[in-house]
């Protein structure tokens, strides 16, 4: 197979995973009572991590009585214990109750929701049986990937199907055996309305990233899709934010949701907020000053329109670094590609649009930069959040215009959160994990002491 033909398999949005392994190994591995030491399991992650994700009861996953072949998929996918919100919501999703989750970014909320789902899928039934809903084509990816990684020894079949693909391919698909749909909205009514996705036996649906799905730009949609589900089916929302427009969708959907709330600050402590006043014409500079003085293992630039973000991806590569661009007027295909390859480490830095705000999960982002400074703070929240993930450390830098002072200060008041200006020199245990401390929340204090030494130098 070549490069590209591995690519196209990695990225294509609109595939079936089938995750049957040997029969014979997966037995004798399910009857050793030595079976954990005999899992392939990724280099375990020393980084130090905040008490987002540290924070917890001290569960363990062989707590919640799961199917051990689901157990070797968590522990192979590198996640050795539940993070608080999985804590709060796996034991709940595992009973069927509806479930309202607020946490912030990156602290494990697709884990909560994929591993009761896939513990209550019965492989030997051929039906759809349950959906989860992304506002994104690159979530839905990203999503449908941990499935499949956490089903695989369990014989899922686990469909993603989005906007843009071809509906032909979607129809011969659903003809076979699919126990999961990973779908945008629009996608997955259209294929319910043409009764070609038949949902009689889907008892579970999730939102994840509700706030999105429950805007006007979806709302309308999620009553259509919900009305074609039986009537004892499970619905869970996640999101780090939810409206108003959330409380409405609850009354007339949900049947008593178990609420779990970790959203006592709404930015991540791990990441740290600087702030550069400069004249529009002078950001490129003052970009081109932050590359060559900051330690960066990987970047995301965020700009506030298409035309914007061509631009900005033109100007950097003419400066002499690597740098691809994403936003949601690319054609599917190139959008994949862009994806898959930043993804993997092929280049280092990525300008796009607030596309990739929502639930994009790349751990090797250390430094997110907003080239443009977005007008809301739930935006300004979601984009800062691609730093920082899953408890680990990053820094957030804005450059800020005369006209942008306003906002500044209002989205600074409404997160509750400071935003500092950047000093001459940042200390890299901030934000370059070779540099923190190793050992239980050392890292964490260090983060504290320093971000207290910035306030104090103001």
């Amino acid at each position: 197979m070549t490069n590209s033909e591995e690519l196209t398999v990695a990225t294509t949005s609109t595939a079936i995973i089938d995750t049957n392994v040997s029969m014979s190994n997966a037995k004798s591995i399910l009857d050793d009572p030595s079976w954990k030491e005999k899992l392939k399991l990724p280099p375990k992650d020393n980084r130090p991590k905040t008490a987002d994700v540290t924070a917890t009861k001290g569960h363990n996953f062989e707590d919640y009585c799961l199917k051990r072949e689901l157990l070797m998929g968590i522990y192979e996918k590198g996640w050795e214990k539940p993070s608080p919100v999985q804590e709060q919501s796996i034991p709940i999703a595992l009973t069927g109750r509806d479930v309202l989750a607020r946490a912030k970014n990156g602290t494990g909320k697709t884990g909560a929701y994929t591993i009761p789902i896939v513990e209550r899928i019965d492989p030997n039934k051929n039906a759809i049986q349950a959906i989860i809903l992304v506002p994104t084509r690159e979530l839905a990816l990203q999503t449908s990937a941990i499935c499949m990684e956490l089903s695989k020894h369990i014989h899922l079949r686990v469909m993603v199907t989005t906007g843009g693909a071809s509906l032909r391919e979607d129809i011969a698909r659903l003809q076979e055996v699919v126990h999961i749909v990973i779908a945008t909205p629009g996608r997955l009514l259209d294929l319910v309305q043409k009764n070609i996705a038949k949902l009689d036996a889907c008892r579970v649906i999730v939102l994840d990233e509700a706030d999105k799905l429950l805007s006007q730009d979806f709302n309308h949609l999620l009553d259509d899709v919900i009305f074609h589900l039986p009537q004892d089916r499970q619905i869970m929302l996640f999101s780090a934010t939810f409206p108003l427009t959330v409380d409405d969708f609850i009354k007339k959907h949900m049947r008593n949701p178990y609420e779990i709330n970790l959203m006592e600050e709404l930015t991540l402590k791990g990441i740290t907020q600087y702030y550069a006043f400069v004249q529009e014409r002078q950001k490129v500079h003052c970009l081109n000053t932050l590359f060559s003085k900051l330690q960066i293992n990987q970047s995301i630039i965020f700009c506030n329109s298409t035309q914007r973000v061509e631009l900005l991806a033109k100007k950097i590569t003419d400066l002499g670094y690597s740098c691809y661009y994403i936003h949601s007027k690319m054609r599917q295909d190139h959008r994949n590609r862009v994806f898959h390859d930043f993804r993997t480490g092929l280049c280092r830095n990525l300008v796009c649009s607030d596309l990739f705000t929502r639930g994009i999960d790349i751990q090797a982002v250390n430094v997110v930069i907003n080239f443009d400074f977005p007008k809301l703070s739930e935006t300004y929240l979601h984009r800062i959040g691609r730093s920082g993930r899953y408890g680990h450390y990053g820094i957030s830098i804005s450059l800020i215009t005369y006209e942008d002072r306003f906002s500044l200060h209002k989205i600074e008041q409404e997160l509750g959160t400071e935003i500092q200006p950047i000093p001459k020199q940042i200390d890299p245990s901030l934000y370059v994990a070779e540099y923190q401390m190793t050992g239980d929340n050392n890292g964490e204090k260090q983060h504290e002491n320093n971000s207290s030494a910035s306030a104090t130098n103001k």
